[in-house]
């Protein structure tokens, strides 16, 4: 035991030495820890075992606690999650520092996605601000309350694209498109890691899923993915080499196979394209027990042969499945693994923890003072404020329902989810607390207690994060209630949508209407007075089309987090102008699914015959409901004089006259879109290249520029190689992919 205290005391003075004397990498001493290790202390560092108390996949079937212990003092764990707390980290830590023989800390991680305690909106609505500074501040409130709870590592962003509102997980990410989506990871990124990760209040972020999860057949969960090179190229992997370029530490690669392989044991994706090619220097942990899991799949014969096949592809951790632990020492005397695979898998975890200043002191992060000062601070709780109105989506607003005036007396607030303080939470908030939400009636007491709530039937019945939601679909109790009350009230806010819990992992749907019997009470209500203003909860796009037609104002509000209500009562009373634009495509029917807007065209892209033969539905419009980038204000913007300078043919420039022509101040999202009409390989009919958000007083006007340079012109060819290729190209400037301005320009 004084050996090994000595020894950890000598690795701290030593790396302070080095401090001291300027230098930033850690090289020598991680070769020199390297050197005292046995190989199987080396292969515990790969090991990454969940807490004793909590899980976020299914349950291992082997490790009981008191094995985890036994393996934690013996050296032979790296990192550890679902582990929270200044006690409980200081408890575990103190284990790995003081009485294994070595002394290497402990890594705790943690799925910190939308915030610690404090929780902020989902990722889909916060993608739908389109402000990249309150997305980067929303990440980086979230570091600083998960680290003074002692987490050093969280697992997030999820920087997935997906085209496929079936799967759950389009919660988590930021919708459908891949230039957006790597703005976004790049925010999310710098709000997480800060500019010094060795600060006790920045994590180490992790890019997930390593590749193509967002693809899953049929938006099912865990799901084949079958893509060519040129989606994989162009739409999936942009994202995750903006994180890298970002200095993301960590990558967490992906339960799907892609095209046959398991990506976990995916070598072209983990070592050649990750590591070679884009020279990321961190590690790459397994999902919740995808190595093990490449049995399932037909990849591994057992778990040795999974073991061996996830290493030499370059997964550097085992999460949960402790199959590295198991055969990995055996594989390297069989010479089935090469022993300098594992000391750079090692290098690569011991190069995070010396950054995140864990050797300099590994109790650093475990301090309870500040975790009583800290965790749901009042500034977090403002910031979350902020972030959630900049969430919400204005869909519809006919006759200028909305907004609401504050001195209306006969206002009728309808639905279960309207009192509900847990459910907008949303799903992945592993450590915030149950009921803490500011629910949609609290917020409206802030403006009135001229209201009348009727809660209408139970919608839903129970939910957690390891079960389903129980849905009532059949208990029609308190319709009545609700369309007598109706029927004296001058306006209906009804808030329906889905539960929490109904998206995140796991929950996929094969229906995306308003679930259960809550259509049936907006039907209901609606016959006898239409003059409601829907408030929709979800986490995903829902198919809306006899809402659209139907109800005349609709606000789309997601899932908001902790301070859900209170935002949602600031845009129904007017204090604030939503200004939100939809991440992802509301497609009309289920039948559309997937949908998108940066589709190809056909052969046979319209009815110009006159015949049935082209490409279409016989029973749906082609187009969707609400498309990419759409989103109203309770102003009006107008654009104008959209002009192209092609004088300097490396910097294109764009510009375009936005006037604020109605009569409250509102925010603007400015988007550029690109097509190149022919190439040779076929491109989309439209991508996004460019947006700005702007604050636009009534009767104000502002001049947009853009610039486009080859990284917004050109394209990955088949053997993923950057391309720009000259010709005629159509630039689109407008308010979401549909309604915009065109002009064109030749690159030469």
């Amino acid at each position: 035991m004084v050996l090994q205290k000595i020894f950890s005391i000598l690795v701290i003075i030593a790396n302070t030495t080095f401090n001291l004397m300027g230098q930033t990498d850690y090289d020598r001493q991680i070769e020199e820890l390297i050197n005292q290790m046995t190989l199987q202390e080396k292969i515990g560092q790969m090991n990454l075992y969940s807490g004793f108390y909590d899980v976020t996949g299914p349950v291992p079937q082997q490790g009981s606690a008191a094995e985890k212990y036994e393996h934690l003092r013996n050296g032979w764990v790296g990192a550890m999650l679902n582990v929270r707390g200044a006690v409980e980290t200081r408890k575990l830590q103190q284990i790995a520092v003081e009485e294994t023989r070595l002394g290497i800390p402990l890594l705790f991680g943690l799925d910190v996605i939308h915030g610690q305690k404090t929780l902020a909106p989902i990722p889909l609505a916060e993608a739908a601000s389109w402000d990249l500074k309150a997305i980067e501040n929303s990440a980086r409130i979230a570091a600083i309350e998960a680290s003074a709870e002692g987490i050093h590592w969280t697992f997030a962003p999820m920087v997935d694209i997906s085209r496929d509102a079936r799967w759950g997980r389009v919660m988590e990410g930021a919708g459908e498109d891949s230039f957006l989506g790597a703005k976004i990871a790049e925010a999310r990124v710098n709000g997480f890691q800060g500019e010094d990760l060795s600060a006790t209040n920045t994590i180490a972020a992790c890019a997930k899923h390593f590749a193509a999860y967002g693809f899953a057949e049929s938006g099912r969960d865990y799901n084949t993915v079958d893509i060519g090179l040129y989606s994989l190229y162009n739409t999936v992997l942009p994202p995750f080499k903006a994180t890298v370029d970002s200095g993301v530490k960590t990558f967490m690669n992906a339960f799907n196979t892609l095209n046959g392989v398991p990506a976990t044991g995916d070598a072209n994706l983990q070592r050649k394209i990750l590591k070679m090619k884009w020279g990321f220097d961190g590690f790459v942990v397994s999902d919740w027990g995808s190595v093990a899991e490449m049995q399932a799949h037909g990849f591994a014969k057992d778990s040795t042969q999974a073991a061996k096949l996830a290493a030499n592809a370059g997964s550097d951790m085992d999460m949960a499945s402790g199959v590295y632990l198991k055969n990995l020492a055996q594989l390297v005397q069989d010479g089935k693994v090469d022993e300098e695979k594992i000391d750079d898998a090692v290098r690569r975890i011991l190069q995070v923890k010396f950054e995140l200043g864990l050797f300099d002191d590994p109790f650093k992060y475990s301090d309870e003072r500040r975790e009583m000062e800290t965790i749901y601070h009042p500034n977090h709780q403002a910031a979350a404020l902020e972030m959630a109105k900049k969430s919400i989506v204005l869909l519809k607003n006919d006759g200028k329902l909305l907004p609401l005036n504050k001195n209306q007396n006969k206002v009728l607030i309808v639905g279960d989810l309207a009192d509900d303080k847990n459910s907008p939470l949303g799903s992945w908030r592993l450590a915030s607390e149950d009921g803490t939400a500011v629910s949609v009636i609290e917020g409206i007491k802030n403006y009135t207690s001229k209201f009348q709530y009727v809660k209408g039937p139970t919608a839903f019945n129970s939910g957690s994060f390891l079960k389903n939601v129980e849905i009532n679909s059949t208990d029609t109790t308190g319709i009545s209630e609700a369309v007598n009350a109706a029927k004296n009230a001058e306006v209906v806010v009804m808030v329906l949508g889905e539960h929490g819990f109904m998206s995140g992992e796991g929950r996929s749907r094969t229906n995306l209407e308003i679930p259960g019997i809550q259509r049936e009470l907006l039907k209901a209500v609606h016959k006898v007075n239409p003059n409601i203003v829907l408030v929709l909860m979800n986490g995903r796009p829902l198919t809306l089309s006899w809402e659209d037609e139907h109800i005349p104002a609709i606000l789309e509000t997601w899932h908001l987090g902790s301070q859900s209500g209170n935002a949602i009562a600031q845009v129904l009373f007017g204090d604030y102008n939503p200004s939100g634009k939809l991440p992802m495509t509301f497609p009309r029917n289920i039948g559309q699914v997937p949908i998108y807007y940066n589709h190809f065209s056909t052969g046979r892209p319209d009815n110009k015959e006159g015949n049935v033969f082209w490409s279409h539905y016989t029973d749906e419009q082609n187009s969707p409901l609400y498309p990419f980038g759409y989103g109203l204000s309770y102003t009006t913007f107008e654009y104008k004089d959209l002009t192209i300078d092609t004088t300097d043919q490396k910097t294109i420039k764009v510009s375009v006259i936005v006037s604020n022509v109605g009569t409250i101040a509102g925010e603007e999202v400015v988007q550029l879109y690109l097509q190149d009409p022919y190439a040779s390989l076929v491109r989309p009919v439209r991508e996004l290249k460019g947006f700005e958000k702007i604050q636009l007083q009534a009767g104000e006007s502002k001049t947009v520029h853009f610039e486009l340079t080859e990284k917004e012109l050109g394209f990955y060819n088949l053997d993923y190689e950057w391309i720009v290729e000259p010709g005629d190209f159509k630039v689109m400037v407008g308010r979401n992919s549909r309604d915009v301005l065109s002009n064109n320009f030749i690159l030469e």
